[in-house]
């Protein structure tokens, strides 16, 4: 049964390398860790991984092949990402043998459905105007690909991808490759990396190769046989319908895989309880302050821009409150998705009403439900990576915090007192030094206060992390366009966050 279960899996890797770029440990591993009682214990994740870079090592070659043989590489626009990635992912994999098995498996559980949400929300990261093939890279694309390709190349040995759907995104979304070209250099990439990747893999546990020799073959031919088909059909199809096919099974799968492994927690509604308990005093804290707010407008002249942050105020805080209320990191985290998946489209018909644009102070159609929207889904995300993954909740706290705090203070003080617009490289050129620097003070300020009451660090410790997190809070502030910062932000900070707290050991 085990044997079929590797097949399907190495099956559907296949498929999305093919049509997509995507690893093998995207499907690979959540399926083995879940179903499959050989990955059980405490290097089961760590083995899974490795299964999954020997596939992708061939896997990505035949793919890359037929997208050379279609013309479809672009090695001018990805060298230098292939040169940061080959670097960092050997280290990547030596991170991963100490982190442990429940921190990779559960992340890759969560990693497959993101990837597949990712690309039901938006098929196609492509410009709508691609670069030239084979253009060269100006000083804001080596930027770019030397940012991503340390990252991803430590990703790549660290969670055993090989970091195909972050490539398709960087290569497409900000160096302007059109996607085949995209789909084709990445699994270039892939090929060396994963590589590297399973070689150090194997050295660091060679137990891994002798007792599971018959699954690494099995899986190796299945994935190579499948990348082969769906890289033909990829290369002859609209990219939109492989991005939705692509997204539609990994959403699927991983969902699946989530139920399976928490299945014990649904079968007797212990979390469906957690969670509606929590939801319900949610409602209650979300109610008190909407009344404060609305009686507050009525008799006193609120000024339009601190209105919209007060209700800002009401959004980030009410995910801090989840977690304080929650007892659990899952419980939390899925009391904001199921907040974001009620308000939305509740928000959705609201719109027709012809004081809602007043009442939310709304710039554009559609901006308070899609910022809901990702601002839920976010935290939804944070939660679950700084509690469930890092077991330290308190880098969630201060994220959101910082970021929350910051804006609101960049957006009063820029608005009221800024008069020097910035003109940096990437900088939003709508946005001061005035209300950058509001940004710093409040994030530094937030975040100093956050951790000195919720982490179990000493004072300096948690000075020290605010002062390094705040200016990155600050600058990501500064180069995120379009309200896209209340993703960015908080993403960012986190991870400085967690890297940090992980050296200061």
């Amino acid at each position: 049964m085990e044997l079929l279960i590797y097949a399907l899996a190495a099956l559907v890797a296949g498929i999305g390398t093919g049509l997509a770029g995507l690893s093998a440990a995207t499907v690979m591993v959540p399926v083995m860790i879940v179903l499959c009682p050989s990955f059980a214990g405490e290097t089961g994740a760590y083995h899974a991984t490795a299964i999954a870079l020997a596939s992708d090592i061939l896997g990505s070659a035949f793919t890359s092949a037929i997208y050379i043989r279609h013309r479809n590489i672009d090695l001018k626009r990805g060298g230098i990402m292939l040169v940061c990635i080959i670097c960092m992912c050997v280290a990547g994999s030596i991170v991963a043998w100490h982190a442990g098995n429940v921190v990779l498996g559960t992340f890759s559980l969560f990693l497959c459905v993101g990837i597949g949400i990712r690309f039901l929300l938006k098929p196609d990261t492509q410009k709508n105007k691609p670069v030239q093939k084979g253009a060269k890279l100006n000083w804001k694309g080596i930027a770019i690909s030397l940012f991503f390709g340390l990252t991803i190349g430590f990703g790549t040995g660290f969670v055993g991808s090989g970091g195909g759907m972050m490539m398709l995104v960087v290569f497409t979304a900000f160096l302007g490759m059109e996607r085949k070209s995209a789909v084709g250099t990445s699994t270039l990439i892939m090929t060396f990396t994963a590589l590297i990747a399973f070689v150090s893999h194997a050295l660091v546990d060679p137990t891994l190769v002798l007792e599971k020799w018959q699954i690494l073959i099995l899986c190796i031919v299945v994935e190579s046989l499948a990348s082969i088909v769906s890289a033909q059909f990829a290369n002859k199809v609209n990219n939109r319908v492989v991005g939705i096919v692509t997204g539609a099974v990994l959403t699927v799968l991983g969902l699946i895989m989530l139920g399976i492994h928490y299945r014990e927690e649904l079968a007797n509604f212990t979390l469906l309880w957690k969670v509606l308990e929590c939801f319900e005093w949610y409602l209650v804290y979300l109610a008190g302050w909407l009344t404060v707010l609305l009686l507050a407008r009525r008799f006193f002249a609120i000024p339009q821009e601190l209105w919209r942050k007060l209700l800002h105020l009401v959004a980030y805080t009410s995910s801090l409150f989840m977690m304080f209320e929650s007892h659990d990191w899952l419980t939390a985290s899925c009391c904001c998705l199921v907040f974001a998946a009620v308000v939305y489209p509740v928000l959705h018909y609201a719109e027709r009403w012809k004081g809602y644009a007043g009442l939310f102070n709304q710039r554009h159609p559609g901006e308070v439900k899609r910022s809901l929207l990702l601002l839920f889904i976010t935290h939804a995300v944070l939660i679950a990576l700084c509690w469930g993954w890092l077991n330290k909740p308190y880098i969630a706290v201060a994220a959101i915090l910082m970021w929350g705090v910051g804006d609101t203070a960049a957006a009063l003080i820029g608005k009221r007192f800024g008069k020097h617009h910035i003109h940096l490289p990437l900088a939003d050129p709508h946005k001061t030094w005035e209300g950058s620097a509001a940004m710093l003070l409040a994030a530094w300020v937030a975040g100093f206060c956050a951790m000195l009451l919720t982490a179990p660090l000493s004072w300096y410790t948690c000075l020290i992390l605010a002062s390094i997190a705040a200016p990155v809070a600050a600058y990501v502030e500064l180069i995120s366009h379009g309200g896209n910062d209340t993703v960015t932000v908080p993403s960012a900070v986190a991870l400085f966050l967690s890297l940090l707290s992980m050296m200061l050991k």
